[in-house]
């Protein structure tokens, strides 16, 4: 789920010719609208809410603003242009699998994408390059990294959402204790959260990470974490101390600047919350209506 401008790029979509593509999928209604700036670039929607972004003359360009701060924490992850293992929890289009194909090449990805109709969806109109090197396995996100050998991953990134929520069995201790098995030492997990004023979700999904990984981040939009709106956050986790620095400038240099939280800062901001077990779990909540608009 993202917050962006993907409604603005609708308009005059058909230029060139090109026109939408609306198609009923497993998880709702899915659309690929043509970006009007972009010759080869499309933003899918699904049920209305904001899913991916790809541009296949520029599989490096990253159009969301989740996605931007996802990929800094690709680019600084490990040493640049070193091929990866990645593993992808949600697929949309493929946009971050894409981007680690362009930026890391002979990386070695696999994507986990529960909505089988949406993946075919996606292969036929917006078709990953045979030669990326991009497993695409349709399943339930958790039964998928249960099949994932330890110590594989060096980049996990969570980014999924049913709907524009993320489902309760991928909130949890149990989950994260099964994500840090796959990520090998040194390695790093990112999360897309969604969340709004109380912040209670966030602040339960950053001390469930706490719980399991020694080294956390928070990459977000300084309203999003004064609780002034609703919004995306990065959560990063690692055995590793993290690129705090680097991140940090490169997160304040975007278009639309983002605040990173880390150490003592993260841990006041976290409030006292408590992690989040499979027995209490829940999904993450609905955004309302006007983050579409």
């Amino acid at each position: 789920m993202a917050r962006s401008r993907a409604k603005n790029k609708q308009a005059g979509a058909a230029r060139g010719g090109r026109e939408a593509v609306v198609e009923a999928v497993d998880g709702g209604l899915a659309e690929l609208i043509p970006d009007r700036d972009r010759p080869r670039a499309w933003t899918l929607l699904v049920d209305g809410a904001p899913q991916s972004h790809v541009d296949l003359d520029d599989p490096g360009h990253l159009e969301f603003e989740y996605q931007r701060r996802i990929g800094h924490v690709i680019d600084l992850a490990v040493d640049k242009g070193r091929p990866v293992h990645a593993v992808h929890l949600g697929g949309g289009a493929f946009t971050l699998a894409r981007y680690i194909a362009a930026t890391r090449p002979r990386s070695t990805q696999q994507v986990v994408e529960r909505d089988e109709a949406l993946v075919q969806l996606v292969r036929r109109e917006v078709p990953l390059d045979p030669g990326g090197r991009i497993r695409v396995r349709a399943g339930d996100a958790r039964e998928g990294l249960a099949k994932l050998p330890d110590g594989w991953a060096d980049l996990l990134i969570a980014d999924v959402f049913s709907g524009a929520r993320t489902p309760a069995h991928l909130t949890s201790t149990e989950f994260l204790t099964e994500v840090r098995r796959v990520v090998k030492p040194g390695g790093c997990y990112v999360a897309n959260l969604a969340d709004g004023p109380p912040l209670a979700h966030l602040r339960g999904q950053i001390a469930t990470a706490a719980a399991v990984f020694p080294e956390l981040a928070l990459v977000a939009d300084p309203a999003v974490l004064r609780g002034k709106r609703f919004g995306n956050a990065v959560l990063v986790a690692s055995d590793r101390v993290l690129p705090v620095a680097e991140l940090t400038r490169r997160a304040a240099g975007d278009p639309h600047p983002a605040r990173v939280e880390h150490g003592k800062a993260l841990s006041d901001f976290t409030g006292g919350a408590g992690a989040v077990s499979d027995s209490h779990a829940v999904a993450s909540p609905a955004p309302p209506p006007s983050v579409f608009r």
